[in-house]
């Protein structure tokens, strides 16, 4: 059985401020794995956003390869 409730955060966090210390830590638990997930893949998006770019120049060459190589089939 699933139930879905639509809170605010503000009551959602009030919510949490009422629960007792061992329920507190299983949140913090479940919280962790779920930022670790997220970190993962951010972590993939921002290498890619770091890796190189190429140049007006080096695209230039890569679409002239391409034509020639393809000329050649």
């Amino acid at each position: 059985m699933q139930v879905q409730i639509d809170i605010e955060f503000e009551k959602l966090v009030a919510i949490i401020k009422k629960l007792p210390s061992k329920r507190l830590l299983q949140l913090k638990v479940e919280m962790k794995k779920i930022i670790s997930k997220e970190k993962g893949n951010t972590t993939l998006k921002s290498l890619f956003l770091k890796g190189p770019v190429a140049t007006k120049k080096q695209l230039e060459a890569i679409e002239s390869n391409r034509k020639s190589w393809l000329n050649g089939l």
